[in-house]
């Protein structure tokens, strides 16, 4: 349990928002939700996107910041707090959540690894007037494609494995330093620079040749080639880049000072987190239909578009550089989010410093997400190992995505709407009175209670084909 001494927390609800949207605004923005887009169908699965993102994940990570200041404690400890029984059953939630996050961070890891490279090759000028064919060789070599063939300690193998520490390395330093002076500080800087470079992308992007068929594609809706899957694959990004579901939100509520708004902060990260992922769609796809690569690429989109989109400008290698590097950034970002939960977890449960509890956890996430990182092509190291007809680093995805976080997610809305009492919900979404929003926390309980929940049930239940919608 806790020792009891002062928690550490965020300096104001400024940096309690920039560092909320920091764990929202990472790889899933810049490198997930594009090649979801691409494989979805485009436009159809945006809108689908967004309705999740509003009727589910906001409501849902009310819940958690609400939760999360509530208690003041871990994910695990909130809820043995909040009902006041050790043993409480909910308390199971906040295991899932940590769950949710070992498996995002064991391929997770690995793909910021993959951002890390590439920034380190953008410094040596690889990429200059690079063509599409050269950016998926490059991909190629850096998630260690015919890895199976090679010995383990051959570079094909162990590159990837190396990025993959060293973000580990990176992010357990800056965990180790506490939240205000390590996190906080961390993504205060990301944030804007971040959101300036794509801009750059965005503009270079739309005057590249055929770059309207790449709006036309993001924007064009076609409900004909909706399935089941592509919808519960929506859902799971919203729950994925919203960081919902893994304890992240309730770890970062307990963080949050007294006058920050809980009602209004969601509504808010969430725009925000919209308008960087349609930056990053809108860099992407002119440049997809522009070069001609394939829009269902799947996770190398990024890393094949990006290299072309700065080849074609004026200091487009300085750019490109510029660009991998906040890339790398706002992966940190979201790692910091996920490597938190477990390290203040583990450190208040079982009463050891951060600095350890960031070690041991950062040691666990290195030792299995090696599997992610011989396994993102079939035809790497671990690539010919299958569980479920997938390997592992599309199982680690797969079960987060779908499974884990919604499963977290449902219970969340469940414990808010119906075990929390309806003062307390009530008193923190007012800040304990100071605010006149009483209508706002009606409806936002009426969401939890009725539709968040229902939403959550009926899709995953058709996506395992137990009902038919």
């Amino acid at each position: 349990m806790s020792t009891g001494s002062k928690r550490d927390g965020f300096s104001s609800t400024l940096a309690a928002l920039m560092v909320a949207l920091g764990s929202a605004v990472g790889l899933g923005n810049i490198w997930k939700f594009p090649y979801m887009t691409g494989t979805g169908g485009g436009g159809a699965f945006l809108v689908i996107y967004l309705f999740f993102v509003f009727c589910v994940a906001v409501p849902i990570m009310i819940s958690e910041f609400v939760i999360g200041r509530r208690s003041r404690m871990n994910a695990v400890g909130a809820f043995r707090k909040l009902t006041g029984n050790p043993r409480t059953p909910w308390s199971g939630i906040g295991f899932l959540g940590a769950v949710s996050s070992y498996l995002i961070m064991f391929f997770y890891s690995c793909v910021a690894g993959w951002v890390y490279c590439y920034t380190f090759k953008a410094a040596t000028g690889v990429f200059a007037d690079i063509t599409k064919e050269g950016a998926g060789a490059m991909f190629a070599s850096t998630i260690g494609v015919g890895g199976a063939d090679a010995s383990f300690f051959s570079s094909t193998v162990l590159a990837p494995i190396f990025w993959q520490i060293l973000v580990l390395v990176v992010v357990g330093t800056i965990i180790s330093l506490g939240v205000a002076r390590g996190i906080e500080r961390a993504i205060k800087f990301m944030m804007p620079a971040l959101f300036v470079l794509l801009i750059i992308c965005v503009v270079r992007a739309l005057t590249l040749p055929g770059a309207g068929d790449g709006l036309r594609f993001l924007f064009h809706v076609d409900f004909k080639q909706v399935t089941p899957g592509v919808i519960l694959a929506a859902m799971g990004l919203a729950f994925f880049k919203l960081s919902l579901g893994m304890g992240t939100m309730i770890t970062y509520g307990s963080y949050f000072t007294d006058d920050a708004d809980l009602s209004v902060a969601p509504l808010k990260i969430a725009i925000a987190d919209i308008c960087i992922s349609m930056l990053a769609g809108l860099a992407i796809f002119p440049t997809v239909f522009s070069f001609g690569v394939e829009p269902g690429a799947g996770p190398g989109l990024l890393f094949i578009t990006i290299p072309l989109v700065f080849s074609q400008m004026p200091f487009g290698q300085v750019l490109l550089f510029a660009f991998f590097l906040l890339t790398a950034f706002a992966a940190n970002g979201a790692m910091l989010s996920l490597v938190e939960v477990p390290t203040i977890w583990m450190s208040e449960e079982f009463n050891i410093s951060r600095k350890k509890s960031a070690l041991i956890n950062c040691v666990i996430i290195g030792a299995v997400g090696i599997l992610a990182a011989g396994s993102a092509d079939g035809s790497g190291y671990f690539g010919g190992i299958t569980i479920f007809g997938r390997g592992f680093f599309d199982l680690f995805d797969y079960l987060s995505s779908n499974v884990t976080m919604p499963v977290g997610g449902l219970c969340i809305a469940v414990f808010t709407g119906y075990v929390m009492k309806r003062g307390d919900l009530f008193d923190e979404l007012s800040n304990h009175g100071m605010l006149r929003n009483e209508c706002r926390a009606g409806f936002i309980r009426v969401l939890l209670r009725y539709v968040t929940p229902v939403l959550v049930m009926v899709i995953f239940l058709n996506a395992l084909g137990i009902i038919k919608i």
